[in-house]
């Protein structure tokens, strides 16, 4: 076949859509390299710790503190209100649900994924309640489905150490998810429960994350390739969680450095960056592990957590690293989500990606996981 010979005009054509197609492209890559306007990006953006309590102390928070926890920004928190024992749990339940009937103004559960957005319309922050514990859920494997129809929607198989379901990130033999581990999910993504692997072994990590037919969260937890620690996972798992649309969270805890270092926000920002370049930006988020409220650090809240330490060692559930307390002092108040916020863009992160770590991506996944009605 005869080969045509390419026309003035068609060069002149060609020429053209080039010349529109690095305007296009220079004009995105000029706005990217505008520095985010931070306050106003912060104020607009969906907000949300994917594990958090809002108050240090939950029982009776005065309005001068609900106040100041409501101006925080933050749009919604997954509370854990799991305890080690079945009473506990419901115990903590029913603080959460009371907190709500005498601040409606100020706080609403979230049930549904819709209600995120509503929560951020109305000025409120939605509270997605959540568990931390199994032992109570290896005693009768059904109570997934009656805790998910009191409003938990969030759910992790093991602690730091082993569960019927699987094996948790401080047993050393790392068995991986067992048959009722299994069962457990399946159940999980039948009834639109969110499967959080954060404490998990890493094979039991990795089991989870492929027999999910869902989504599954990593709702705080820290990279293994910036600081190795149990409790930390490693590229290859992050790398399996965004491929099948997972989420990653990092933490506010002391086991984002080696010790006997106190963390700060920079280090929190390594985590992030690092997580953001092996996962994508669709995928990662920050889950304090702390709370909203200011910590003060007085001689009774030292007192507090030696006890809580000196407890966990005892129960065996002790990471390494609990020589230091558990926080990121620089990041501790209100403001914290808004300040790593402003951290990101000083490493060169965009508004997009931004927006998408404070809460876009966590609200995107649990609306895969839950659906969106």
């Amino acid at each position: 076949m005869e080969k045509r010979p390419f026309t003035r005009r068609q060069f002149e054509l060609s020429a053209l859509k080039c010349s529109a197609a690095l305007l296009v492209s220079s004009r995105r890559l000029a706005a990217e390299a505008v520095a985010p306007d931070i306050p106003t990006l912060y104020r607009n953006a969906v907000v949300i710790d994917s594990l958090c309590s809002p108050f240090t102390d939950p029982e009776n928070p005065g309005p001068e503190l609900v106040k100041s926890i409501r101006d925080s920004g933050v749009t919604a928190v997954n509370w854990t209100v799991s305890e080690r024992d079945f009473e506990g749990t419901i115990r903590t339940i029913a603080i959460v649900q009371a907190l709500v009937d005498r601040y409606p103004d100020a706080f609403t559960i979230v049930r549904h994924q819709p209600a995120i957005a509503l929560a951020k319309r109305s000025g409120r922050i939605g509270i997605l309640m959540g568990f931390q514990y199994t032992s109570f859920l290896e005693d009768d494997p059904a109570r997934i489905g009656m805790f998910r129809n009191l409003g938990v929607r969030i759910m992790q198989l093991t602690y730091n150490n082993r569960s019927i379901f699987g094996d948790g990130c401080l047993e050393p033999g790392n068995a991986g998810l067992s048959n009722a581990g299994h069962a457990a999910v399946k159940t999980m993504n039948a009834i639109g429960v969110a499967l959080d692997l954060s404490h998990s072994g890493y094979r039991t990590t990795s089991d989870g994350i492929l027999a999910s037919s869902k989504p599954v969260l990593i709702s705080h937890s820290g990279c293994a390739a910036v600081y190795e620690h149990p409790r930390n996972k490693p590229d290859a798992i992050l790398r399996s969680l965004a491929d099948r649309g997972g989420y990653f969270g990092v933490y506010l805890m002391p086991y984002l450095v080696a010790s006997p270092t106190i963390p700060t926000h920079q280090h929190v920002l390594d985590h992030l960056v690092h997580a953001i370049n092996v996962c994508g930006a669709d995928h990662v988020g920050i889950g304090s592990d702390g709370s909203i409220q200011a910590v003060k650090l007085t001689p009774e809240q030292k007192i507090g957590w030696d006890a809580d330490i000196a407890r966990r060692k005892r129960l065996g559930i002790g990471a390494p690293g609990e020589d230091r307390y558990p926080w990121v002092p620089d990041l501790s108040g209100p403001q914290y989500m808004e300040v790593i916020a402003e951290g990101l863009a000083r490493r060169g992160q965009p508004s997009s990606v931004i927006e998408r770590v404070l809460g876009a991506n966590f609200q995107r996944v649990l609306g895969d996981i839950w659906g969106t009605t």
